[in-house]
């Protein structure tokens, strides 16, 4: 077990996956209507990740055929050496082996991870949130006739039905060899992966993203954007929570009053640093811990700055290293903004919401990594990689 598949035959199981989805479909929605009809939380982000609707459906299936469509990623030569010795020396990219993916109530991921994990080679091992098990059983179901119908082991794809205890026992002392471990949710399934896990775990899933509207931006851009940023989907970590305004706009407070209008029209609550809250009637927030919070709500803090570094100084104090977003019309201060604002994404005159792996080309993504080793951001097929050193000789001694 373990021994790479030829990229032809991980292909055409991903290819498969996504017919099987589609003749599925119906029946997968009606086993998701159980998971939501359980669902007893009340956690909004929490039900919107857990629905599985036509469109849901429609995403997994156009991720499973771009996998499919992908250059294999293993293999890839990434330096080559000829010694003076006579030995040749090439680095090419490998399969970590096996992979470990927890995650909460987001039956998408059993599909998206589960095919990056299986197309860069790897056996992977899904342990989802009890609040979509249901789901999460089905697709399994879906994968491993993918596999039987290829002659491929379905033990290539394996889920984890395990409790909490079950979990920390495995992460402590696992019964097969793990890898990797990629934690997928909120900031406590973080911490317990990290406090139990005895192999290297890839961080994923906060957010706290920041939009800095600077004295040159374009007004009508900047609204759109916070607008979009904060209410497009409040349940992922892509989305806006924070709004600094650089206080040399002119006529700021007409600014800062148009775009809370705009917030609580759609039914977000908006809270104001001092500045703010005087300039526009909002409640003021409490403490500036709150400037370090992930909301995932319709919720957002609105805060004022006096020059560019200030913004890039309580950026990098408080945000999740995810994203941040910078609204002006001078390139030369949006560079100076990019290169030093510390977050894996940086953006000119575009939402937070773009960092996703299907947005940024990578077909999709594993996770969306906060951390600096050994991928940043959307992790995609081609970073799911090791590598792995090929030398050549032909008798040589040291």
């Amino acid at each position: 077990m373990n021994h790479l598949l030829p990229i032809e035959k991980r292909n055409l199981v991903l290819s498969r996956m996504a017919e099987l989805l589609e003749q599925e479909r119906a029946i997968l929605k009606t086993i998701n209507q159980q998971d939501l009809n359980n669902y007893s939380g009340d956690d909004l982000a929490m039900e919107k990740r857990l629905l599985v609707d036509d469109a849901k459906i429609d995403g997994m299936i156009l991720s499973m055929q771009q996998l499919a469509s992908q250059e294999d990623p293993i293999g890839v030569e990434r330096f080559n050496f000829d010694h003076e010795n006579g030995m040749k020396i090439i680095n090419k990219t490998a399969a970590f082996g096996t992979i470990m993916i927890i995650y909460e109530s987001r039956p998408d991921v059993t599909v998206e991870a589960g095919g990056i994990a299986f197309k860069s080679g790897n056996k992977i091992l899904l342990k989802g949130g009890k609040e979509s098990l249901l789901s999460n059983l089905k697709i399994v179901e879906l994968w491993h006739q993918a596999l039987k119908e290829n002659n491929v082991a379905t033990e290539w794809v394996e889920y984890l039905n395990y409790n909490r205890e079950e979990t920390q026992a495995f992460l402590e002392k696992p019964t097969q060899k793990v890898d990797l471990i990629v934690p997928r949710g909120g900031e406590k399934l973080i911490a317990f992966v990290k406090k139990h896990a005895t192999c290297p775990v890839i961080i994923s899933g906060r957010g706290n993203n920041f939009v800095y509207v600077n004295k040159e931006a374009d007004l009508k851009k900047a609204l759109d954007i916070i607008i979009n940023g904060k209410t497009s989907n409040i349940s992922v970590c892509n989305a806006l929570d924070k709004v600094l305004i650089d206080t040399n706009l002119e006529n700021w407070e007409a600014f800062a009053t148009n775009i809370v209008q705009e917030l609580q029209q759609r039914n977000v609550t908006v809270l104001g640093d001092e500045t703010i809250s005087r300039a526009t009637d909002v409640p003021q927030i409490e403490s500036d811990l709150i400037w370090y919070e992930e909301f995932l709500d319709y919720k957002i803090v609105i805060g004022t700055t006096n020059s560019d570094q200030e913004a890039i100084d309580k950026i990098n104090k408080y945000c999740g290293g995810h994203s941040a977003s910078i609204i002006t019309k001078n390139d030369a201060i949006a560079q100076e903004f990019m290169e030093n604002v510390d977050t894996a994404a940086v953006y000119q005159n575009a939402s937070t919401r773009f960092t996703d792996g299907g947005q940024f080309g990578l077909g999709g993504e594993l996770a969306i990594s906060t951390d600096k080793l050994h991928q940043r951001g959307p992790i995609g097929l081609q970073h799911l990689v090791t590598n792995k050193w090929y030398i050549y000789g032909n008798g040589q001694i040291r």
